[in-house]
């Protein structure tokens, strides 16, 4: 037979069949052939799983189910870290998109693809309506999650939000769910959207023709859905057979569990809801963002937003715990400006003082302790006299005479409108350089020393020059003697700081700390003043509040100021006049 050898013998032998070499080539090639497909099999399928496995380790599986927020710029960064967060926390594994616009930087995008979103950049929507709140100049753009056809269900979240228990039952609702406000108006804040070519087609048809009670999207939407106040409360817990049972409907209510507004809380100063079952905190506020350090400490409810924050991962060089690297360089910065400018001085003063009491520095001990004794006994009499007329009059009526006639009328009242002038100055001035989304306590230190700082250093300018202008009054009038002048002139230059004026400058302070920390001492959480009606007596009791305890405690403190600033004035003044020919040296007190 034709390529194959046979050889036959006896009858009990075997049959022997040799391949010849060209067949067994054959078969050697098919066998290779195999094998190298089996490997490209394998090799494909082993980069399949590398494939999944790195997109599930970054967050970038795809499922037909997306969390979704929207950026409009880099001010919201923050809020959406928190927010995604939040979800993760809740154990979610669905995908979370963010929506950004061309306002969002490229360094923002990075770090929330670190954070595991999927970021999606998409064009600005134009807002139809003239008449509208600068802010809404691009909320329109929300509208588009109508349109994110590549997902069969979607729950939007504003940035603002945050999920502090698991959402996942959203995703039962049918075409479209929100949330129905006590203003009997649907809220956009937290929404789940069915999207659908159709349905964003038709809302870009009436864009320019519904009426928007807002000027933006959420009143659109109300327009859009003028029925959902009318609209069954979704229920997530039905059976499937329930579900199958009845007519899919077009709209459904969120319970406010998936939508709590802080605003009412704030007013009520508890959650109209079992706290314990709240789904997502929505702080709808528009100054007091939870981002804002200030609002902590106004707000009970931003503690769980800031307890997120803290843990939120390292996933960009200096991110952690919501931190920016350009915020903590300036945190620095204007932590140690202060400190180094008291330093110096101090320095300057002491430089000063030595040159002046050369002496004194190199005298004993006791010689020091002796003379300092004598110096705040010389300062308390000092300050008495310079402070009250009456006494001044009867103590030393050629002092009288001499200077305090001379003490203009009016001013006490200009040094007071230039001490709350240059408070409200120092405070703004303050909150205008601290930056807004540090923590609260690095927030809170910060404003304060800024504004001891600036007002010390303004208000001390304005003492000064109520001093110079004393010094030319005295000066021109010409009415001490040489002998008073040389005694006071010593006096002063001995006792350049006076514990009167710290007196003044440390009750100011004192006070300015303890406004505001007054409804923590006593444990007050109530912003606004509500009544207590009792059950068994037609009783009510007022409760107090933060805003009402900082207020009464505010009239308090500018009562003092009112005092103080009037004294400082004409202590300065008088002091212009006693030391006419003389020199002080410089102090580290900007008051003095």
């Amino acid at each position: 037979m034709g390529g194959w050898i046979m050889g036959l013998s006896c009858p009990g032998d075997m049959v022997v069949v040799v391949p010849t070499t060209a067949e067994s080539e054959r078969e050697r090639k098919g066998s290779r052939a195999l094998a190298v497909d089996y490997q490209r099999k394998m090799s494909f399928l082993l980069i399949l799983l590398l494939s999944v496995q790195f997109r599930a380790s970054f967050g970038l599986h795809s499922t037909d189910q997306a969390y979704v927020t929207l950026l409009y710029g880099d001010e919201f960064l923050l809020g959406a870290r928190v927010l995604g967060k939040s979800i993760r926390d809740t154990g979610s594994t669905k995908d979370m998109v963010v929506l950004v616009s061309d306002g969002v930087s490229g360094y923002a995008k990075k770090l929330l693809q670190a954070d595991g979103w999927k970021v999606e950049e998409i064009s600005l929507l134009t807002n139809p309506n003239q008449v509208r709140p600068k802010r809404f100049w691009g909320v329109y753009t929300k509208l588009k999650i109508f349109n994110m056809t590549n997902y069969r269900k979607v729950v939007y979240l504003d940035a603002d939000t945050i999920v502090v228990k698991n959402i996942e039952d959203l995703f039962r609702c049918r075409k479209f769910c929100a949330n129905l406000k006590h203003s009997e108006r649907l809220n956009s804040g937290v929404m789940v959207v069915e999207p659908s070519e159709t349905v964003f087609n038709d809302m870009m048809s009436k864009v320019n023709t519904l009426h928007s009670y807002t000027g933006g999207d959420q009143g659109f939407l109300n327009s859009y859905y003028p029925d959902f106040p009318n609209a069954h409360v979704f229920e997530p817990n039905l059976s499937p057979e329930m579900l199958k049972s009845r007519p899919v409907p077009d709209m459904e209510r969120l319970s406010t569990l998936y939508n709590a507004d802080v605003g009412l809380y704030m007013l009520a100063n508890k959650w109209m809801v079992n706290e314990t079952e709240l789904r997502v905190i929505h702080y709808t506020l528009g100054p007091l963002k939870p981002w804002d350090w200030w609002t902590s400490w106004l707000l009970k409810p931003v503690d769980v937003w800031q307890d997120v924050r803290i843990r939120l991962e390292e996933t960009l060089p200096g991110t952690g715990g919501g931190g920016n690297p350009n915020d903590d360089v300036l945190v620095k910065v204007l932590f140690l400006l202060p400190l180094c400018a008291l330093l110096f001085c101090y320095y300057r003063s002491f430089l000063q003082i030595r040159e002046h009491f050369g002496s004194l520095c190199r005298s004993s001990l006791c010689d020091q302790i002796r003379l300092l004794y004598f110096k705040i006994r010389s300062c308390g009499a000092l300050a008495y006299t310079s402070v009250s007329s009456s006494s001044a009059t009867n103590s030393n009526h050629h002092f009288s005479n001499g200077a305090q006639l001379k003490v203009p009328g009016y001013l006490g009242g200009i040094s007071i409108f230039v001490c709350f002038m240059v408070a409200l100055l120092s405070l703004g001035l303050s909150f205008a350089i601290v930056p807004r989304q540090v923590m609260p306590w690095t927030g809170l230190l910060l404003v304060y020393e800024w504004t001891f700082t600036l007002f010390f250093l303004l208000f001390g300018g304005f003492l000064h020059l109520i001093y110079q202008w004393g010094r030319t009054v005295a000066f021109q009038a010409g009415s001490f003697s040489s002998h008073r002048d040389s005694g006071k002139g010593h006096q002063r230059q001995a006792s350049a700081c006076d514990f009167v004026t710290w007196y003044y400058g440390i009750g100011m302070a004192f006070l300015a700390v303890a406004v505001p920390s007054l409804p923590f001492l006593f444990g007050i959480t109530a912003l606004f003043l509500r009544l207590k009606r009792t059950r068994t007596k037609k009783r009510y009791y007022v409760h107090l509040s933060r805003l009402g305890l900082m207020v009464a405690g505010g009239i308090v403190l500018a009562s003092f100021m009112t005092y103080a600033s009037e004294h400082l004035a004409i202590r300065s003044f008088l002091r212009g006049l006693e030391d006419r020919d003389s020199t002080r040296p410089g102090s580290a007190c900007f008051l003095c």
